[in-house]
């Protein structure tokens, strides 16, 4: 069974030692996603910016594993305000609104306080 790990090239990988997803069979794993971008380690205050910057992310890191966002079986949501989700909903929906992952919205403190999403997802691959 193929095992492999992706990366995205996040300075956060390397410092704290994870991969941005790791493929194992038909299985991904994409780590939580925040809205940086990770070829200039910068990040929009804007939340729903951010949310599509994640979304970009994952999709590279699915595309890398051989799938895409249409994959997804589980989506994880994870804001300190929660009041931010509903401005992230237009985004979500794009992203989402046709494949209908299970989805869970979490509210919590990130990382850094620049971050005000970071998005996980589970994905199966269609071989």
């Amino acid at each position: 069974m193929e095992r492999r790990a992706i990366f995205s090239g996040s300075a956060f990988e390397e410092r704290f030692g994870y991969a941005r997803a790791v493929v194992d069979g038909d299985r991904v794993y994409v780590s939580g996603t925040t809205g940086f971008d990770y070829g200039t380690m910068t990040i929009s205050l804007d939340v729903a910016e951010q949310a599509e910057q994640c979304l970009q992310n994952i999709q590279a890191a699915l595309a890398e594993a051989g799938g895409s966002v249409a994959d997804a079986v589980r989506v994880r949501y994870l804001l300190p305000d929660p009041a931010d989700f509903e401005k992230c909903a237009p985004v979500l929906h794009r992203w989402f609104g046709a494949v209908r992952p299970a989805a869970t919205m979490m509210v919590c403190g990130l990382l850094d306080p620049r971050m005000k999403i970071e998005i996980e997802v589970d994905a199966r691959l269609r071989r």
